[in-house]
């Protein structure tokens, strides 16, 4: 169930809104069970039991972890059940791709029904190892209610596409939070922000680069090629930040204080920087719990262990070699960034530091968006005007009007601090009561202006719960 479709704004999350609030307070964690099981079933119930034996092998992880003291038993413990939790993900997410790998290999064909990818595995999955993880490491107390590890699992606002949350994060919480009328206040406003990115740029911006990623890259012209790609590259950050929005607000709302995930990615100066500020919540992960324990600065090749960790991004996003080379390529630059600080003594501006990494992000987001890597390499050609021109079906005129180029400046505009930085200092020059009710003025027509487009609009596709 998408965040932004009409089955969830105006019958699934009043439900569980009114829901919550006329629970008694020890009934409300089943309460968002009950509903974040149903949240997920609605989007398949074939995949229900697979959820549910995640649940259980981290559960049952944690259990023999945290009753078990002798070290090296802990080590072989901990290590089946993060290999449990590895193949999950490897078979439901990579059996298809690695039979068709087979299949190229040996020139053979095997007669293997096609897996069907669970939405949102690779996120519930992480989550659950890193809590298996951290109990090993002693970094969170055992949790022996297994209503709560599921709850942990399960809490459908972050359960489809992130952001990845900790259960260090959010351990006190499960047990006892306090959700009061300004928790409401402040989630539902992020809310609200998070459905206008998802809703009116994300979708915009994708009807744009839909139809231009899906035409025969010989009929795009240059000018025609580069609208897609920052079509597509406004698209992808609206479309998963704005999910992330949603996800904290609804947290807040229930009293659960959710990392943030995002921090204004496209404003980086260097590559090294982007990952900073893109998915930090993935970049997170990566870096403590694969980053670190190879060695990461201080121990082995530091760059052996940067390579392994966007080898693994990559395969983390897909079962493509389109993901897989995405990962190595932004791997290529940070090594690069690496190994060039400190032995270049040239100190770069920062706008030609910011020119290069859009470059590097926009030329990494058509591998990303590509079907296969023929696609894309094709693509990356038309771009630069490399790739001999067929007949073009359509000129300029049908992706850039007088609607489209508003929205294209709104969208540049909104993915940088500077809405940001207005509206603080607005804050600083007004009283709290004028800015509450400017607030809510501007939060309400917002939420109108997304359900016009929401009732309007056939494209509402979420990129991530491919994921």
């Amino acid at each position: 169930m998408v965040f932004s479709s009409s089955a969830f704004l105006f019958v699934f999350l009043p439900i569980v809104l009114i829901g919550y609030i006329f629970m008694p307070e020890k009934l409300r964690n089943i309460w968002l069970l009950t509903v974040s099981i149903v949240f997920y079933c609605w989007g398949g119930p074939a995949f229900l039991p697979i959820i549910l034996f995640s649940i259980l092998i981290n559960y049952s992880g944690g259990i023999c972890l945290g009753c078990i003291q002798e070290l090296r038993l802990r080590k072989v413990i901990l290590s089946v059940f993060v290999t449990l939790n590895l193949l999950i993900v490897a078979y439901w997410k990579y059996a298809n791709f690695i039979v068709e790998i087979m299949e190229n290999m040996f020139n053979c064909s095997l007669a293997i029904n096609e897996v069907v990818l669970p939405i949102g595995i690779s996120f519930y999955t992480f989550q659950g190892m890193s809590y298996v993880i951290d109990v090993y490491r002693r970094e969170v107390a055992l949790q022996k209610n297994p209503f709560y590890v599921a709850l942990y699992i399960c809490l459908f606002p972050q359960l489809i596409a992130g952001p990845i949350v900790r259960y260090s994060d959010i351990e006190k919480q499960i047990v006892s939070r306090k959700s009061s009328l300004e928790h409401w206040e402040q989630g539902l406003t992020r809310f609200i922000v998070g459905l206008g990115k998802k809703a009116i740029l994300a979708n915009t911006m994708g009807e744009i680069a839909n139809e231009i990623f899906l035409a025969p890259c010989e009929e795009n012209t240059v000018i025609i090629a580069w609208i897609g790609a920052i079509s597509y590259t406004l698209q992808i950050y609206f479309d998963f930040s704005g999910y992330s929005d949603m996800a904290i607000g609804l947290g807040k709302v229930f009293g659960f204080q959710f990392l943030e995930n995002f921090n204004y990615p496209y404003i980086s100066k260097s590559i090294t920087e982007f990952w900073r500020r893109w998915h930090i919540s993935l970049s997170g992960w990566f870096r403590d719990y694969v980053y670190i324990p190879l060695g990461g600065n201080r121990k082995g090749n530091v760059y052996v262990n940067l390579s392994i960790v966007f080898l693994l991004t990559g395969i983390w996003h897909g079962a493509n070699w389109t993901f897989i080379i995405w990962g190595i390529y932004h791997g290529v630059f940070m090594l690069g960034e690496r190994y060039l600080k400190g032995r270049w003594s040239i100190k770069i501006p920062a706008v030609f530091g910011w020119i290069y990494s859009m470059f590097v992000v926009i030329i990494g987001w058509v591998l990303f968006n590509s079907a296969d890597l023929e696609h894309a390499v094709k693509y990356v050609r038309s771009m630069f005007g490399i790739l001999p021109l067929g007949q073009v079906k359509y000129d300029i005129s049908r992706y850039l009007n007088k609607y489209t180029i508003f929205m294209f400046g709104v969208s540049v505009l909104a993915a940088l601090p500077i809405g940001k930085n207005l509206w603080n200092r607005f804050s600083m020059l007004c009283s709290e009561t004028i800015r509450q009710i400017i607030s809510y003025i501007l939060t309400l027509i917002l939420l109108v202006v997304c359900i016009m487009y929401i009732m309007t609009s056939t494209f509402n596709p979420f990129i991530y719960f491919q994921f």
